[in-house]
This record gives C-alpha cells, sequence and structure tokens, in this order.
C-alpha cells in the first residue's frame, strides 16, 4: 500500500458530502441567527446595551437569584457563542479538514469532531467573558467619572492602536504560524488514546493560539459595534485570509499600519 495516496473514495465521499456540508450549515446558521437577532426588539443586547430596562431579559433579572449579574452574563455569552461561531469558526476550517481525515476511521468520529468544536469554543468563551468584564468595567468608569465620559472616544482610538501594534509583535506571528500549519498541529498534539479528553484539549490548544493570533483584531468590535455585522464579516474575512491563504502572512503588516494610522487619523479629527 502506498503511504502517500489518498483516502479511499468512500472517505473522501463522506467528507465532501457530509463534514464540509454540515459545518457550513453550522457557520450559515450563526451568522443567520445574528442577522435576526440584530434585527429583533432585543438586538441591544447584542449591542451591550441595558439588559435589564425592559422585555423578558428585565423580567427574569427580577425572578433570578442575582439575576442582575446572571442574566446579562448568559445573554452576552450566548451571542459571544453566536459571534465566535460565525467569524473564527470559518478562520479554523483546516483544522477539522485535517483532524476529521484523521480520526474517519474511529468508531466515535463524530464525538470527537464534536469535542474538538467544543475545547475550541471554549477557549473563545472564557476570553468573551473576559472581554465582557473588561468592557463591562470601562463603562462603570465612564459611568463615574464625567471627565473620561467626555474622553471616551479615546478609548475606541486606544483599542484601534492597539490592534494595529499588535499585528507587528512576535506573539502574532508565532501564533499565526500555528494557526496556519493545522496539519502539522493535530500531528504534534494528537495522540490517539483517551480521546474524548485529548480531542477537547486538541482544541482548547489550538483555540489558545487562535486567540493569541486574533485577540486585538476581536476587541475592534467592541470600539465599532458588537451588534454590525459589516464589521464582523469584514473583520472575519480578513483572519481567515491571514490564516489560511497562501499570501494571507504578507496582510498583517499592511492591516497594521492601516489600523495605526487610523487611529492617528482619529486623533486628529476630535483635536
Amino acid at each position: 500500500m502506498n503511504p502517500t495516496a489518498g483516502p479511499p473514495p468512500s472517505r473522501a465521499s463522506r467528507h465532501v458530502h457530509v463534514f464540509l456540508p454540515v459545518l457550513t450549515a453550522l457557520i450559515a446558521l450563526a451568522w443567520v441567527v445574528l442577522w435576526a437577532w440584530a434585527r429583533s426588539p432585543y438586538g441591544r443586547y447584542i449591542e451591550h446595551g441595558d439588559w435589564t430596562a425592559s422585555g423578558p431579559a428585565a423580567f427574569l433579572c427580577r425572578v433570578v437569584p442575582a439575576g442582575d449579574v446572571v442574566v446579562p452574563i448568559v445573554l452576552y455569552a450566548t451571542a459571544w457563542i453566536l459571534m465566535t461561531a460565525a467569524m473564527m469558526l470559518p478562520t479554523t476550517l483546516p483544522l477539522f479538514n485535517a483532524f476529521d481525515r484523521l480520526t474517519a476511521q474511529r468508531p466515535d468520529h463524530g464525538r470527537l469532531l464534536v469535542l474538538l468544536g467544543l475545547g475550541y469554543m471554549t477557549v473563545w468563551g472564557a476570553f468573551g467573558l473576559l472581554a465582557h468584564g473588561l468592557h463591562s468595567a470601562v463603562l462603570s468608569a465612564l459611568a463615574r467619572v464625567p471627565a473620561l465620559a467626555w474622553h471616551g472616544w479615546l478609548i475606541g482610538v486606544a483599542t484601534i492602536a492597539l490592534a494595529g501594534a499588535f499585528q507587528f509583535s512576535k506573539l502574532k506571528y508565532r501564533c499565526l504560524e500555528k494557526c496556519r500549519t493545522p496539519l502539522s498541529f493535530v500531528i504534534e498534539h494528537w495522540r490517539g488514546h483517551a480521546q474524548a479528553r485529548h480531542a477537547f484539549a486538541l482544541g482548547a490548544q489550538h483555540g489558545l493560539f487562535c486567540v493569541g493570533c486574533c485577540w486585538a483584531l476581536m476587541l475592534l468590535m467592541f470600539a465599532l459595534g458588537t451588534g454590525s455585522l459589516g464589521w464582523m464579516l469584514l473583520l472575519a474575512a480578513v483572519m481567515a485570509i491571514e490564516k489560511n491563504v497562501r499570501w494571507g502572512q504578507r496582510l498583517s503588516m499592511p492591516l497594521g499600519i492601516a489600523l495605526l494610522s487610523w487611529a492617528v487619523i482619529l486623533v486628529a479629527i476630535h483635536e
């Protein structure tokens, strides 16, 4: 048997006719739900609006123990998971592709793919909660200190400048390299025993590198508006190109220059 030969036709057919359509459908569903949510009366939940002002969320805040804290976190976590699925799953398709082919002969193949995705989404979920906490702290500071509120635009400019500067960091390129070589990453980290635990751990490990590569760009959503599907699509496209296109790594520095220039222009406009 030729060790370099491709997968048997049945495996290749299953990969094309089952795996790719299912993952594509999940991504499309996330975008559709976000679109419908943003245009519903509850769109403010995506925009970090007043969670407890009115509607079902306000009722839940009153009846659920510690509802003023629990309900906003649950709503935010749901919105963040949808945004992560819509924006980040397309960028990590090669990881799922490599793992799907590697484990295709295992009887628990489907469960392993789900655990891989859960591990990946868990890391991004943790990052989302940290970002939410930081965002809430900033809003609280703005509400308490009028001087900060008058200069609140500086926070947005600082976020844009941070994202631009991070494009030139060694950490960015180290993490991006791991994201751009998913097959090597799977071969290096997949042990094949204690499958469930290791599949989840593999997704979490790759998620850490993905967060390390993209966290600053994702923070732009707080400066640009977390409910803006247009900005979501643009950032998702940029991150997908950086990770998956042959020349994508060359995009990092021009993008950093563009973001830093944007920050300088915003400062000049407000002077």
